[in-house]
């Protein structure tokens, strides 16, 4: 009777542990391939910034529901002659934020949101960081006036610009042919208000470019100029009185006028005065 009962467990037990295993393997293996997908396109190979989409640069891809990145492209015509805004590795869904806004531009100048302008300053190792500034860096712009020691001044005339490239380089780290001229400009992202004001500066002063983390949205400083009195505090002093003698009146001394002669008044009578052979005559006034 024992034998009997001990036997109906270890077969109840076998049956759980069945029960057990299959589930698993169908929660593993099965289930998940009935969970539905959706194809959308993905770049089929990597996509650099810049870089119009064409028919063999995309590929389908399928993905879990679950999985799918907001503004998937699930059409081709959504993609097709478009332009990457970032680099895209291959393989990676894409999404029309990473895409140029409206189809049929071409080109780097697709990446230039609505309502901005891009600008390009002479730069050199030094009004460039020393060439630290990359592409998609985040930068600030000087303005230098020269002259003399009470007449130079430097300020801040823009803040938080994008640089959109350095020379022909559009992306960071981006190899380029050592052959090819080198142009030591940057080329800067702004509105259409401040490239007034850079082409301004760039044709009445120095350009330089002080670069800052991009996650510092702060304004560090005001904008207002800086001059030499800072360097030398002794220049103030000189600095107040050459600005005070420039705008103290001046004292300008007025020709004299000659006096004006008066016309003698009228004659009442004329009296002819003979005196031998001489003639004298006499004129009697009031």
């Amino acid at each position: 009777m024992m034998d009997r009962q001990r036997i109906l467990i270890l077969f109840g037990a076998a049956a759980v542990m069945a029960g057990l295993l299959s589930w698993f393997l169908y929660a593993n293996t099965i289930a998940p391939r009935l969970e539905s997908r959706t194809v959308v396109y993905a770049a089929a190979h990597d996509l650099k910034i810049g870089q119009g989409i064409r028919k063999n640069d995309l590929k389908k891809v399928a993905v879990l529901e679950r999985d799918i990145p907001t503004g998937a492209i699930v059409a081709e015509k959504q993609a097709l002659n478009r332009v990457a805004l970032y680099p895209i590795a291959a393989s990676t869904p894409l999404v029309t934020g990473s895409l140029s806004p409206l189809a049929g531009a071409d080109g780097i100048q697709a990446t230039i949101d609505p309502g901005y302008r891009a600008v390009s300053v002479t730069i050199n190792d030094v009004s460039g960081v020393a060439g630290l500034i990359q592409p998609g860096a985040h930068v600030d712009v000087l303005f230098t006036r020269p002259g003399t020691m009470a007449e130079a001044i430097t300020s801040t005339i823009l803040q938080n610009v994008r640089v959109l490239a350095i020379g022909h380089s559009v992306q960071a780290n981006q190899v380029i042919d050592l052959k090819a001229p080198k142009v030591p400009v940057a080329t800067l992202i702004v509105t259409p208000e401040q490239a007034q004001k850079l082409e301004l500066a760039k044709n009445q002063g120095r350009i330089s470019l002080s670069l800052r983390n991009p996650l510092d949205l702060t304004a560090a400083v005001d904008g207002r100029p800086v001059s030499t009195d800072v360097l030398d505090p002794s220049m103030r002093g000189k600095m107040v009185m050459a600005q005070e003698a420039r705008e103290r009146p001046r004292i300008v001394a007025m020709p004299r006028e000659k006096p004006k002669q008066l016309a003698p008044p009228p004659a009442r009578a004329v009296v002819d005065v003979f005196r031998g052979d001489k003639h004298v005559q006499e004129v009697f006034r009031d």
